[in-house]
Formats: structure tokens, C-alpha cells, sequence
């Protein structure tokens, strides 16, 4: 079944290489007058109105003033069954996921529950401009039925995947290794690659499982070879001396996730903020990514993401809100964070590497770089309009505004929600503001 064409006028931006690599200017591309042309939830092209618009007769075309279209942002890491729990006072990581976490992702094993959280998860992502994301679910399997569901509902690029964790967590939620394997496999037959729906096998983080579970988490991405694999990684520094307490025949963090065969492709390790060099090259060289998920690891004083270092090794980069140890859905608010992050470390954040790590950065470290972030032609149409007078401040700063890296940065520092004016998933409009 075709769509029609339609068209969408605005300025537009949207990242064609990293800054890191290719320098700022060769960085991006920007229309001030642009067109985006969507056929068949495609981008069909994109250029400088003047150019498209005498191409364009019959062609339905939506105009957008004072507002800026780009890329859908792209979540890297983020926690659905922690949404009722956002913004829970106090508490150091490990101490957090007992005291908070825990008892929440409990309610999951409801699937009414479970399903009502997920409509309210996917509409908070895309209120805030997010078309895609890697989410965890909760050990229960029925958490990711409901989730995978209302994502298909709504036709999202959406990677998910159920908790796999059999030790040092609550009886009610632990599984086994054979039940964790078993019930991975069903969700991954029913739902990897259906529409545009991916699986991730999900051990939460090294300490709750054993090492007969994260052998066949192992054992499953060798069964399925484009599966994802997401975990956590060197957040907290009592969780490292956790790690080597359980594994001391293993000489670091890392090498316990690549002992068992966990790393490698589409492996995308959270956080991840006391890295060694030995460890971000090899995460480099086994083309794994990092999520780097700024709100998170500052509300739980878990240290400073050292970008810089990531980069100068070749690691994949993308940005998660991490929700719910994240303070906000919105991947603005998240680059906010991210620009004080590296200004504690006496390190800047350009405003055009901010926009890549959160569209085309994030499709690259998810190896959905031929699918998503930016607008090539053949590219899904997952995109969203900024609203330049989203608020009465930040329309007060555009006016002060004389170059478009000032407003960009404005963007970033003022935006949250209220700043989206419409999202669109696969050419459809899946949010538009009140």
C-alpha cells in the first residue's frame, strides 16, 4: 500500500558526519528555507525550497513558520518500567535499585499494568521528539508483549528486550538461566524484525547474573547474529569492586561481558563513565557502543562521561536518558546535562556534535545509521518541528539569536517537551502539541 507524497516547509538541519571526525563545518547540512519531501514514509528528498517547490505540484505541503525540522532524536538507553518512578529522591546506584527500582518493576509481572505504563512511556518519548530507543523492560516477559505491542500500534523503530537476571535482586524478580533463555527465545521468534521492531537480550548488569545465564545470553546472540545486546557498565565505582568480587578470575568489568561473549556488534554497554584505555579499545575495536546518559549519572553522583577519551579510541557514542535514574525524557534537557558534564571537565560540547550524538550518532552507535538519522533519501521519515516560540523566554532568545549555532545551542539549554511542536514516525504524525 502506497502513501501519498507530502511535503513539509521549515528550516531544516540535520547531521550528515561526525564533527569529531570530519570538523564542524563539513559536519551538517542546513536549508533556512528547506523542504523535506516524505513518500511512503520515506524522506524522498530534502533541499532549499526554492529548488523543490516548483517540483512539487499537487503535493500536499504542511508549512511550518518560526520552527526548525530535524532528525528524530534516537535514545540509547532508557528504562520503561521506571517511568512511575522518575525523580525518586536520594540514593547512590546501588542502594537506588533497591530501595526504588526493585519494588516498581514488581508491578510487571501485571500485563494491564505493564501495558498502561508502556502507552504512557511511548507517548513521554514522543512528546519529547524521541522516535527511537533502546528500552529495558522488566524480567517478566509479558512486560515486553506489552511494550513491543504498543510500539507496533503506532509503527516506531523500537529496540527492547527482557531483563535477564537470576541472582543479588528480589525472589520476585529473578528468573533462572534456562527460563531467561527459554523465554528470550519466544520474544525474540514473536517480535525481533517484525515491522520495524528489534530484540536486545538484556542482563541487567553482570553482578545479577550468574555465569551460567550470561552463557546463554551468549548463546542466544550466536543463535541470532543481528540481535541487539544491552547492558550497563562501569557506572558506579562500588559496583566495580562489586564486579570483582564476583568475578575475580576475570581482569576487569569489560572482559566479563567479552568472556561470555557479549560484546561485539549492536552491543551497546550504559553509561560507561570509568572506562581504562584497555577497555574503550577494545570496545572500539569489537565495534561496541556506549551510552553516555548525562541526567542519570549526575542525579546518582556516579562520575563525568569522559567524551573526549571515547572518541579519540573509535567508540561508538549515543545519548540515553537513562529514565529512571534520568531526570527527563527529553534529549535536549539530556544535552543540557552533557554541555555541563564536559564544562566540569574544562571540555567543551559544539552545539552540531550535541545534534549529531542525539540523531546520527545515536543511529550509528545502534547500527541504524542506513535507516535513521538524518535525511537521505530512503531514510525512514522520522522527524520532528522545533518550535522557535515554544516559550516566551526561549522566543525572546531567538530574536537575540544572530547565527545558527547560537540558536541551536539556545535550543538545548531552554528546550524540553514544550519545545516540540509535532513528531513524526515513518511519515505519520504521532504527537502534535496542545
Amino acid at each position: 500500500m502506497t502513501s501519498p507524497v507530502k511535503a513539509y516547509r521549515a528550516a531544516i538541519l540535520h547531521s550528515i558526519a561526525d564533527p569529531a571526525v570530519v570538523g564542524v563545518e563539513q559536519s551538517y547540512e542546513y536549508f533556512e528555507d528547506g523542504v523535506l519531501v516524505v513518500e511512503n514514509g520515506q524522506v524522498a528528498k530534502v533541499g532549499h525550497a526554492a529548488d523543490l517547490l516548483p517540483t512539487l505540484k499537487g503535493v500536499e505541503i504542511t508549512e511550518y513558520r518560526d520552527a526548525l525540522i530535524t532528525p528524530g532524536f534516537i535514545d540509547t538507553h532508557i528504562h520503561y518500567p521506571q517511568t512511575g518512578m522518575i525523580a525518586s529522591y536520594g540514593e547512590q546506584l546501588l542502594d537506588w535499585l533497591n530501595t526504588y527500582t526493585f519494588p516498581t518493576e514488581q508491578q510487571f509481572a501485571d500485563k494491564a499494568h505493564a501495558a498502561d505504563v508502556a502507552g504512557i512511556f511511548l507517548k513521554e518519548l514522543l512528546r519529547n521528539g524521541t522516535t527511537t530507543a533502546l528500552v529495558f523492560g522488566s524480567v517478566h516477559k509479558q512486560s515486553i508483549d506489552a511494550f513491543f505491542e504498543a510500539a507496533e500500534a503506532l509503527n516506531l523503530r523500537m529496540i527492547a528486550g527482557k531483563v535477564l537476571m537470576d541472582r543479588n535482586a528480589p525472589d520476585y524478580l529473578t528468573d533462572t538461566p534456562e527460563s531467561g533463555y527459554a523465554d528470550s527465545k519466544e520474544l525474540i521468534e514473536r517480535w525481533h524484525g517484525k515491522g520495524r521492531l528489534h530484540y536486545a537480550v538484556t542482563p541487567r548488569f553482570a553482578p545479577t547474573s550468574t555465569p551460567e545465564q550470561l552463557t546463554l545470553a551468549g548463546k542466544l546472540l550466536g543463535e541470532y547474529p543481528d540481535l541487539y545486546m544491552h547492558t550497563h557498565l562501569s557506572e558506579n565505582r562500588k559496583e566495580i569492586e562489586w564486579v570483582k568480587a564476583l568475578f575475580p578470575e576475570r581482569k576487569g568489568y569489560l572482559d566479563v561481558y567479552d568472556h561470555y561473549k557479549l560484546i561485539g556488534a549492536r552491543s551497546v554497554f550504559a553509561h560507561g563513565v570509568h572506562l581504562c584505555d584497555d577497555e574503550c579499545k577494545r570496545l572500539a575495536e569489537t565495534g561496541s557502543a556506549v551510552a553516555f546518559c548525562p541526567t542519570s549519572n549526575l542525579f546518582l553522583g556516579s562520575g563525568l562521561f569522559d567524551l573526549n577519551k571515547l572518541e579519540q579510541h573509535g567508540v561508538r557514542v549515543g545519548l540515553g536518558t537513562d529514565v529512571g535514574a534520568g531526570t527527563s525524557f527529553s534529549q535536549l534537557q539530556s544535552l543540557n546535562e552533557a554541555y555541563k558534564v564536559m564544562q566540569l571537565q574544562g571540555k567543551k560540547l559544539d552545539p552540531f556534535k550535541s545534534l549529531y550524538l542525539a540523531t546520527l550518532g545515536g543511529a550509528n552507535a545502534l547500527y541504524l545509521d542506513d535507516k535513521l538519522g538524518n535525511f537521505e533519501s530512503g531514510k525512514d521519515a522520522d522527524f520532528v518541528v522545533l518550535d522557535y516560540n515554544a516559550t516566551p523566554l526561549i522566543s525572546y532568545r531567538m530574536q537575540q539569536a544572530k547565527t545558527l549555532d547560537e540558536r541551536l545551542f539556545a535550543l538545548t539549554m531552554l528546550g524540553d517537551d514544550r519545545a516540540i511542536k509535532e513528531t513524526f514516525a515513518a511519515g505519520q504524525s504521532v504527537h502534535r502539541r496542545d
